[in-house]
């Protein structure tokens, strides 16, 4: 094919996109529609449970306009780490929406789930090998951790989305995926070059996010030729300039010129970025380079304990001057409080108690530049966490009243320095990630699990 079409609705699925964008989209004839559904942003707790970022109505309203449209036109429809973590639970929720749209639309086409929840037998296999190995600044990966992850998925790269169309499937539901590898499959399918399939796939994963005044998540197109590709957001109000749609580069990427996929790297070093108007841009240069080695990217998620949280605020000058000291004592006093309540063995290995200052150092922590500043009072997020729900309840509240009443040398007698809007929290069982490797595979289909279902009027009724 000497150009292939695509449309990227918008850079997550759930987040919304315009319709309106979306049918003027359509107009230009796509080839295939992609969206992707999910990241690790959000953090591990999506993974180890199986929960999702986006509420399922909004995910639902988005899948439907896309399978709809997908439909009218007889293309297909690509998306990718369904459900936010990509597990196979989560898969099977996006199926039953995608099963459901198809009943009350009228719809009939034939569905491919791809499957990423990596087999732990063969993973220990592959540790034992030594082909598992850390990506920075990871640690490196023991047998006890793979066998112990609540979940363990692998990003897939094109060839997966691949072998689904090759089968045949009209609506490919992914689990974990390479945000590029759900656009460039299809276009590497159909004979486009690595290097073009690969850098278009870039500018169109997050939907307009490549544009210079984004508004909202909205649509993006691409035209992919032999040795360029174009790209435009369909409403004319989102301009791509060349400085907009270069500086996407840079998103997610420790390296704006390399940028690393399963198969190999794309080479943006001689990439030129060209206005065609004010609202479209060309890009032409890039070069991809083929890796020695077919590597997949694992994530995974451990159970840590339960948490409860506490939010407060602290508006007294002669407390917010001496925050540090006082959250130390706070902290002591807390140990000496549950020791009576637990017993004199009780250790602070047994709990984790986590205090987030905003106002002061929140969003960065050690990290924060500014040190002088004077703000006139703070927030406090406590986060306890421990075995069981009930004991992180009982230290959340122990933490609350030892708070509350916190004596300092400046104040004599009873003396309330903490405002609580809300008593403590349950967030129930919390998760982190203990997986950021890369493990060497043999096929590139190694990991994943292709089903096939044939979803039709008789089936869905």
């Amino acid at each position: 094919m000497n150009e292939i079409r695509v449309l990227s609705p918008t850079g997550a699925c759930g987040a919304g996109f315009v319709e309106a964008s979306f049918e003027r989209a359509l107009q230009w004839q796509p080839h295939f529609i992609g969206m992707d559904a999910g990241s690790t942003d959000p953090g591990p707790s999506y993974l180890g449970s199986g929960a999702f970022a986006f509420p399922l109505p909004a995910i639902k309203r988005d899948l439907r306009i896309a399978l709809k449209g997908a439909r009218r036109l007889g293309i297909p429809l690509l998306v990718g780490s369904c459900g936010t973590a990509g597990g196979d639970m989560q898969v099977d929720v996006f199926a039953r929406l995608v099963r459901e749209i198809a009943r009350e639309e009228e719809l009939e086409f034939k569905l491919a789930l791809l499957r990423s929840e990596a087999p732990r037998d063969l993973l220990v296999n592959k540790w034992r090998a030594g082909k598992i190995r850390p990506l920075q600044p990871a640690p490196a990966v023991d047998e006890e951790i793979l066998l112990n992850s609540c979940r363990i998925v692998g990003m897939m790269g094109a060839e997966p989305f691949m072998a689904a169309l090759r089968a045949g499937a009209d609506v490919v539901l992914a689990g974990r995926a390479s945000d590029t590898a759900i656009f460039a499959s299809y276009a590497m399918l159909h004979g486009a070059s690595p290097a073009q399939a690969w850098h278009a796939a870039k500018i169109l994963e997050c939907g307009a996010a490549a544009v210079e005044n984004r508004k909202t998540p909205d649509c993006m197109f691409a035209w992919i030729r032999p040795d360029h590709f174009v790209v435009r957001a369909p409403d004319d109000s989102l301009r791509c300039t060349p400085q907009s749609v270069a500086s996407h580069s840079l998103y997610e990427n420790g390296n704006p010129f390399r940028l690393v996929e399963c198969s190999g790297v794309l080479d943006l070093t001689q990439s030129r970025y060209e206005a065609i108007d004010d609202r479209t841009v060309k890009v032409s240069g890039s070069r991809f380079e083929e890796a020695d080695q077919y590597t997949v990217k694992l994530e995974g998620a451990e159970w840590v304990g339960y948490q409860s949280i506490l939010l407060g605020s602290v508006r007294d000058p002669l407390i917010i001057g001496q925050i540090d000291g006082w959250l130390a004592r706070l902290r002591d006093k807390v140990q000496a409080r549950a020791c009576m309540v637990y017993g004199d063995g009780y250790s602070r290995d047994e709990y984790l108690l986590h205090i987030r200052v905003y106002g002061k150092d929140g969003t960065m922590g050690p990290l924060e530049p500014v040190q002088d500043a004077a703000p006139h009072e703070l927030c406090l997020v406590f986060e306890v966490t421990a075995a069981t729900q009930e004991e992180a309840n009982t230290l959340a509240g122990i933490v609350r009243h030892q708070a509350l009443h916190l004596p300092i040398p400046e104040w004599s007698g009873l003396i309330t320095g903490l405002a609580c809007p809300y008593n403590q929290m349950e967030r129930g069982a919390v998760y982190r990630f203990n997986l950021n490797h890369v493990v060497q595979v043999d096929d590139p289909a190694e990991l994943y699990r292709m089903e096939l279902h044939d979803v039709s009027l008789e089936v869905t009724a």
